[in-house]
């Protein structure tokens, strides 16, 4: 009974607003108005706020509500679950057998940007060794650049 009585004074404060505005010559703005103010009593008059109202209310409702939420979450969760996973068994136990056939052995033996070791033979050709101690700091370095052309 207070919605009811809460929608028609919104409603009339409404109609006054519209009434107001279509005196200053506005008149598409004071039909919008009125058609916005005449929203609540329609919802009164066809009881979408008596049920509302009683849904609000209703600890049976709130219940229901609870149990659509953990729905919603089950079915994100498995929808997650099923995308990290890759499908199904079946396709699971391709893709590993795939993997297993076209596996490749690692190509290089050492990183590209560095020495593996110190012996004469897996030295890079471009960096001749130094004397002084200071010039093998920047030895990889001058690597990197003369391999860019710089």
């Amino acid at each position: 009974m207070l919605a009811e009585t809460v929608c028609s004074a919104a409603s009339a404060a409404g109609l006054g607003i519209a009434a107001v505005t279509a005196y200053r010559k506005r008149f598409l703005a004071a039909f919008r108005i009125a058609a916005y103010s005449l929203v609540p009593v329609g919802l009164v008059m066809t009881g979408v706020v008596g049920w509302l109202a009683d849904t609000a209310f209703s600890p049976t409702a709130w219940a229901g509500f609870g149990v659509l939420g953990l729905a919603w979450v089950l079915f994100a969760t498995t929808r997650a679950v099923e995308r990290r996973g890759g499908g199904t068994r079946k396709e699971r136990r391709a893709a590993r057998a795939a993997a297993r056939r076209d596996a490749v052995a690692p190509a290089a033996s050492e990183p590209s940007l560095g020495r593996g070791s110190t012996t004469p033979a897996t030295r890079p050709q471009s960096a001749p060794p130094r004397a002084g101690g200071s010039g093998d700091d920047f030895s990889d370095i001058e690597a990197i650049l003369k391999k860019h052309g710089i």
